[in-house]
Formats: structure tokens, sequence, C-alpha cells
């Protein structure tokens, strides 16, 4: 049966008869009323644009075709302080702080009677964590609750004096929050299909659905990068290697941010995903973690998701750093976030960020200080389970006392209107198309989106003897037990739609197997124990209760052909503010699956979790283990496909998986032998004193098919720091199923000026290969792929050899070869054309650089080699036509000497011709440049 959370099914019927009865309220409009939006009859709405501040012209800020900088400044000035500063906070929806559904003839005596920046999570069914979605009126359907937020946008348009829209934001990182929307993984589950392309339809969706339910800004992605399985939260990151972090949040925001359907907004800025211990504390305790470490793993993907992805808008973290929280640092929200970075858009913060400054982390004595510091630092928004009042009050005091100057002010306002004007919401303040929310909002096309994104995520992580895929046609009874086996509640917490029809794996099991086997079914055991967590560390024994449970599970598989244990966490042990002390599966998980696996019977185990967790007795004994972390809605069906070989498995692992919490810190990149130390013998007589390596390293993943590496070409294979490279390789599937490979490019730099990672993951490709089939896979490195950040704090390209690995996993390397970066620097020109005997000798890495002069259009180049030697010689022809960036026109071997040999290439405009020596040696004694 499929279930909708929060347990009891009679919930979702209690939603449906309260939906009816409230079909008498009178602000409910009829069916025929929610196919358009229909404007008020106010004379506002003019042809083509609208007039907000109701002065009968058309202002530079109502023009459409005006530039957004002119409408901006336009707006600014003619806006009151009051204006100004309701525009610097949002007003968390209803039953948050709001306590009306609809505009009240009370509003225009509150402080949103001067506008607002943003309405939060309004009518979305969230109220509050453990409580079942909201019953308003206007929760559903989509239809509705969209003209419900027209009608709240209606005030601000039409009985505000100068008519500013509201920015309505929520969150979206598995899906928008709605009572109803399309339910995708986790964003870790997201994380493991390194499926650029399926992140980007994922963010298109959320933001199109956003859009249509009448949202304007959703919070995503959380471009977080993980350092600690303990973490609570681990379950919302991509994965722990900041170059997958980078490349999917771009994907993600410029999915969401589609034609600027929504503003994207980021989370967390920044360094809040390495809390000490992996305690959270509320405030999130100052991150263990040098300077550099923030640089290489903290800050890279915000800097390319704001470079390549336009991010909009960017939330800030509660923690401190070195002993300064980010929410009041000038530094992190100016200096670096837009400075440095380059960021246009608006800094929210993230819930009572300000508030912790003088009540937690003791850095201001009270609220109105924390404002100002906040505010001079860089903040836009305050956004908060508060009454704005509490944040405008004290801002207001502020600018009359002289404590914050209005070009502070103007400032902080001016990137708020940017983002509004950006999204539309100055010309399209209203969803008009209420049909379409219906139609589109949880279709069955992106349901489809959802299924594959599910499928997609999941990870073989071990398939002993060919476990797996089960045979249909042989199985006939099947045993199902396990905690997470029928609950679908990883599906349906917060951050994602609250309500939708969500299949679990038992049920998945049965539909898959309706008619052909017999389920046997019982939970065996709970998530925790009754001494949970001081179980963790003092393990209690089984009850009677727990014991009889489990013998009905051992009953179950005694008589079934194979046995299914699904385990795992939950929201009790993993989310936010749910960081543990140990990674080991809770409560009495084991004794269940050691119990099943003593029947003799054959033995799948799935584990639904936010976080790896240290399997150590499964891996050893359990033939066939997936990992399917937050699966969303389809998880069931997705998990039931790759048991019963409908699909084939392809998901990698973006995170590590300890053997032990004593080996944390361990995630990937880690520095050069961060894991060898303690011995290599084991036993009485032995010298280890730890353990050491990955349960499962990071980029891992099994296949039901095999796939074969080759014909890795690095082209050119000598460069400057200005260059980029093309890698090209083949990879086959030499299975007999069809199947998809993840290939991962890893980059070593073998000597720097500072200590690097062993291995960076700088580039990875998802492919789909049916059997017997080859496919050329290529990956381009560019000189920010090769960069390091060095001790003058600056990212620059140091000449050298770097080591270029392939690899199915990070511990599984298939082709490797090494690129050599030169100086670019011009060599001085010996007069080789004179005939007196003067030639230049070079082997591999030297060039020589001829300039061409007036910058001529050429298509060959003549050389007369001498004095090669046993071992081929080849070399590479490149054009620069200024800059100091030289690409490759021509390669080829040299085959003779003592003549002239014309190279032709296609007719290029250079500046400089260079002769490189890719491998071999040789000398030149006459070179000529043909002219077209």
């Amino acid at each position: 049966m499929k279930k909708i959370f929060f347990s009891m099914v009679m919930l979702g019927a209690t939603f449906v008869v309260c939906a009816q009865q409230k079909q008498d309220d009178p602000r409910i409009p009829s069916k025929k009323d929610l196919v358009t939006y229909k404007l008020s009859k106010k004379t506002i709405y003019k042809d083509g644009w609208i007039d907000f501040n109701k002065n009968g012209k058309k202002d530079i800020y109502e023009d459409p075709n005006a530039l957004i900088c002119d409408r901006v400044e336009d707006l600014l000035s003619q806006m009151t302080v009051e204006e100004k500063t309701c525009q610097m906070v949002t007003l968390y929806g209803y039953q948050r702080v709001l306590d009306d559904e609809l505009p009240t003839a009370e509003w225009k005596n509150k402080l949103w009677k001067d506008g607002m920046g943003a309405i939060d999570e309004h009518l979305n069914g969230f109220r509050q964590w453990g409580l079942p979605p909201s019953d308003n009126a206007f929760v559903w359907p989509a239809s509705r609750h969209a003209w419900a937020l027209n009608e709240v946008q209606r005030f601000f348009v039409e009985d505000t004096r100068l008519g500013i829209p509201v920015d309505f934001t929520n969150e979206g990182i598995r899906g928008v929050e709605s009572y109803i929307a399309t339910n995708f993984p986790t964003q870790l589950g997201l994380g493991h299909t390194w499926n650029r392309e399926l992140i980007k339809k994922v963010g298109y969706i959320t933001g199109r659905e956003g859009r249509l339910l009448g949202y304007t800004n959703i919070y995503a992605p959380i471009l977080d990068v993980g350092r600690d399985q303990r973490w609570g939260r681990y379950e919302e990151i991509y994965g722990e290697c900041p170059y997958l972090v980078s490349e999917l949040g771009v994907a993600m925001t410029q999915g969401m941010q589609t034609d600027y359907q929504v503003a994207s907004t980021a989370k967390h800025f920044v360094a809040y995903s390495n809390n000490k211990g992996g305690r959270e504390g509320l405030s999130r305790v100052d991150p263990q973690m040098s300077p550099r470490e923030i640089e290489n793993i903290h800050i890279y993907p915000w800097k390319k998701v704001i470079k390549k992805g336009g991010l909009l808008g960017a939330m800030s973290s509660y923690n401190d750093y070195d002993g300064f929280p980010i929410q009041s640092s000038y530094y992190w929200l100016m200096t670096r976030l837009r400075k440095d970075l380059g960021f246009k858009g608006y800094v929210v913060s993230d819930s009572d960020a300000v508030e912790y400054l003088h009540s937690k982390h003791g850095t201001s004595q009270n609220m109105k200080e924390s404002v100002r510091q906040s505010v001079e630092a860089g903040l836009n928004v305050r956004c908060t389970f508060r009454s704005p009042d509490s944040y405008v009050l004290p801002l207001r005091e502020l600018i009359a006392e002289g404590g914050l100057s209005m070009k502070t002010i103007d400032d902080r306002v001016r990137d708020i209107l940017r983002v509004k004007f950006m999204v539309g919401l100055f010309d399209t303040p209203y969803q008009m198309d209420l049909k379409a929310a219906d139609e589109e909002v949880n279709s069955m096309e992106n349901q489809m989106i959802a299924l594959q994104a599910s499928r997609e995520s999941v990870v073989l992580l071990k398939n002993e003897n060919q476990t797996l895929p089960l045979a249909k046609e042989r199985i006939k009874k099947i045993s199902v037990c396990g905690p997470n086996a029928d609950d679908v509640s990883y599906a349906l917490s917060h951050y994602g739609p609250l309500a939708v029809e969500t299949i679990s794996v038992l049920q998945g099991i049965k539909e898959k197997m309706k008619g052909k086997a017999e389920i046997f079914y019982t939970k065996g055991c709970d998530v925790v124990d009754s001494n949970w967590p001081d179980s963790e560390i003092l393990p209690t024994e089984l009850t009677d209760v727990e014991q009889a449970e489990i013998d009905k599970a051992v009953t179950n598989a005694l008589k079934s052909d194979v046995a299914i244990v699904v385990l795992g966490e939950n929201g009790r042990t993993c989310g936010e503010n749910k960081s543990r002390s140990s990674l080991d599966l809770p409560g009495h998980q084991l004794d269940l699956l050691k119990a099943v696996y003593a029947t003799g019977k054959p033995t799948i185990l799935v584990v639904i979790s936010g976080r790896p967790n240290s399997i150590n007795w499964a891996d050893k004994h359990i033939p066939a283990i997936l990992e399917a972390w937050y699966p969303g809605s389809q998880g069931g069906t997705a998990i039931a496909d790759v048991i019963f070989g409908d699909y084939n498995p392809g998901g990698k692992l973006t995170v590590t998986f300890p053997k032990t919490v004593g080996q944390i810190p361990f995630n990937f990149p880690s520095k050069p032998a961060s894991q060898v130390d303690g011995g290599r013998v084991s036993g009485l007589k032995g010298n280890m004193s730890r353990v050491n390596g990955a349960l499962y390293p990071f980029g891992y993943g099994l296949s039901y098919t095999s796939f074969k590496y080759s014909d890795l070409v690095i082209s050119p294979s000598v460069i400057t720091p200005k260059q980029d490279v093309a890698v090209r390789l083949n990879v086959t599937n030499t299975g007999d199923r069809e199947g998809d490979e993840v290939v991962q490019m890893y980059i070593r730099d073998i000597i720097g000026s500072v200590t690097t990672y062993e291995k960076n993951l700088r580039g990875f490709e998802r492919v789909n290969l049916q059997p017997g089939e080859t496919k050329e896979v290529m990956f381009t490195i560019t000189p920010e792929d090769l960069s390091l950040y060095n001790e003058e704090e600056k990212w620059v390209v140091e000449p050298g050899d770097f080591r270029i690995m392939i690899g199915s996993s990070s511990a599984d390397i298939r082709l490797s070869d090494t690129l050599t970066v030169v100086s670019y620097q011009d060599s001085r020109v010996p007069d080789i054309n004179k005939k007196n005997g003067t030639k230049w000798t070079g082997g591999k890495g030297d060039y020589l650089t001829l300039p061409v002069k007036d910058a001529d259009t050429i298509d060959r180049v003549s050389i007369r080699w001498t004095n090669l030697q046993k071992e081929p010689t080849h070399f590479d022809i490149q054009a620069s036509s200024g800059g100091g960036q030289f690409l490759t026109i021509f390669s080829g071997k040299i085959t003779d000497e003592g003549r002239m040999q014309s190279y032709k290439f296609n007719k290029t405009t250079v500046s400089d011709i260079r002769i490189l020596i890719t491998s071999g040696k040789a000398s030149i004694a006459e070179v000529k440049v043909d002219k077209e």
C-alpha cells in the first residue's frame, strides 16, 4: 500500500475531509476561477506595465524595457527609510509567524504596510518539526495555493505606497517544500548519481514547480562539503569532494534559474560543515580547519557556482571561524563573497544567525548591536522565525542615531531589489496560469525524473558470487524485514514535499513480485532501542519483546528462498541537529541481521540512511549490499528494480565509509599517506596499532556488468600554465548487461611549493553502454584544474609534472599518464636559418618559440630536423594569437632528418609559433613559416 507520512493513513483522509468542509469558505475561489488568475479592476494595471506607485505615469522602475540598474536606482530614490528597512527582513508564513492565510484589513496597520522583503514558507503546509502538515484551506490543490499567494502579493502591489512585490521564498533541496510536489531523493542521494544533466532537470522541476505554486526564491542547493560523517546534516550534502559539489551545484542552480523562473539561494556560507566532533550546538561550533583547507574545500564550490551558475542568493551560516562569527564578518560577506567571488545577489541570514551574535557567540551585547554588526558586515535580509519588528525596529533606531549610514542601507536594499527585478517580480508579480499548476506540479512526467534519480542514486557495495540480481522466475518465497522496510518517513521530512504518495521497499517488492512470489514481512526491530543513544557506548541486551520480533524474522527467513533486510537510519538518528557519536547501525539492527544471516538463507542487505555507516560485519558476511540513502518517494520502486535486475545500479560513492569513527577525520580528498600509520602486521606478534583504510572509498560502486578502459591520450602532453588540455579515452562494456559507468579523472601535482592532495577529482562523466559497446569519453583540463593555493595566498599553476589518472573509483585507477607544465616565456631564438651551423636542440618538454610578423595567417610550417635519437620523437606545433595561450594545431612524429618537411594544418592567424618536443630528443636546423 502506498503510504502518506505521519504514520496514520487516516491523516490523509482527515485532510480531505477538512478541505471539503472548507469548500464553503467564502474566500475560496470556484473551480472556474482557478484556471487563469484574474487581476482586480484597479487602474494600476496598464497595457504592458504596472503603475506600482499609483502616480498615473510610467516611472523608470515600472518600465519593463528599462535597464535593471536604472530601474533599481529609480525605485531606491523614491523609497523612505521605513520602506527600505521593511525590504531587509522576512516575514515567516502562516502558522509560523503570520496568523493570517490571506490579507486582512489589519495588515494596513502592520509593519508590512510599508512592504516586505520576503515571506517565507507561506501556506506550504510545514508547521513545525514532528507535526503533521497544515490542513489550511489553501495548502492544496496547487491552483488554489498559487491563487492564495497571488492574493497576498496583491496586497503588496495594490495596498502599499510603492507597490514593491514581496519575494515568496521556500525550501527545496529534495523538491520544492509544498504539501504535494515532485519528491526527489535527498541531496546526498542526488549526489550519488554523478549526473549533471539529471541534476539540472531536478533543478528545473524544483524551480518550475516552485514558480507555478507562487514562489520566486528557493533555498537550494546545499554547497556544504562533507567533512565529518557523524554530522546530522550529511544527508543534505552532495558529497565530500569540492569539485563534485561545485559541478552538481552549478547544474542545480542553472536548472532552477532557467529563464529566471526563481532565484536560487544556496547555503550555508561559509565553513559550516566541519564542526568540532561532529557536534552542532545550534550555533554550529567553530570548524576545526586551517585557512588553506577553507580555500581548497569550502570556498571552492561557491566560487564555481557563483561564476558559472550565476547564483542569486546566499544564506549566511550560524558558525564562527577562528573566533569570528560569519554573520558579523565583513571579510567573509563582503571582501570574499562579493568582491573576490563576484556575488551579485542578496544574502539572507540562516534563522537566528543575527540573534546568536549576542545569545551564543557573545560578540555583541544585545540585539541592536547584533543588527548593526550584521548589516555592516553585508547582510541584506534577516530571516528567522520571529516577528519582523524585532529586527526592523532596532534597525530604524540605528539609522536615526547614525549607527548605520544611509549609504550602507542603500547598498543592502539595492541588492534585494536587483534580484526581485531579475526574477521578473516587477513585470509579472502574479502566477497567472493557475491551471498549469494543477497539471505540472508532481506530474507523471516529473515523477519519472524522480524515479530516474532514485535509481541512479543506488550504490551496489557488494555482490559476492553474483547474488544480485535475483531471478524473478526462480524466487517463490521472499522474507522482508527491518525497520526501514515499510517506513517512508525519510522521504517526507522538512526541506521537501510533505505528503506525497510514497512507495516503501516492501511495497516495491510486492508490486514487483505480484502473482510470482509470496512475501513474508515482519519489522524485526526498530531503528533505535529503548536505551538509545546510551546504547551507542553501553550496548544493552535484547528485551523479550525485541527478541520475539527477531524470532519472527528468523521464522520468515527459514521458509523463504531469500531474505531481504532493510536497515539504516531515519529522522531520529540523522538530520538537522541529529549528529551522532557512532557510525554503526543504531539500536539492535545488527542483532537482527546476524540472526537472519544465521539461517543460512541468501541474505541481501539494503541500507537506507543519511550518512555512511560503518557496516563492517555486514561487509564481511553478507553477500549482497545496496546503499540507497534516502531515495525519495519513488525509492521502493527503484530498489526493487535493482534487486530484481530491471535496473543495473551505477551509482558511485561521493563519501568515504570509515571502518570506525576512530578514523575521523577521514574523507576525500586527503593528503598523501594520511591513513597508513600504525604498522602492517596484525595479531599478538604483529605491530599494527590501528585499523587503516576505508571500508568503501570515494568513487566506489559496483555494477552487474564490467567495463574496460583503454586508449588514453593527453593532448598536448606538454603545455604552458595558460593552456587547456584534452584528455580522451575509450570505455567498453565487456559484460552482458546494459549499464552505467561513472568515469572519473583525478590529478596529482607531483611536486608543489605546498603540500597538495593525493588526488583531486577534476572530471567525471556518467556513461551508458550497451553490451559490447565502446564510447569515447573526453575531459578538458583547464589551468584552474591544475592550480594550487600557494604560500602567497594566490591560485597559481606551477610548472612541473602532473599525474593524470582515470579510474572507476579513487582507489581503482585504470589508466594514467603524465602532463608536463612548462613556464611561459619567449625562448631566445637562435638564428637557425643562417648557414653557419646554428641549430636548436631539445628533449621532452623543451620548445622553440618563433614570432610571426604582423600576426599573419598561415597554413603550414616546414622544419628541417637533425640529430634524431633511436627512440621515437614526437612533437606538437602550437599557435598563439597573443596573451600567452598556445593551442596545438598539429601533432606528429619525426620520420626523417636532413631535409625540409612540411606540416599542413587549417589556416590560422597567429602571432607566435611554438615547436614543442613531447617525447624523445631532436635538433632543428631550419624552420620556415608559410603564409597564406
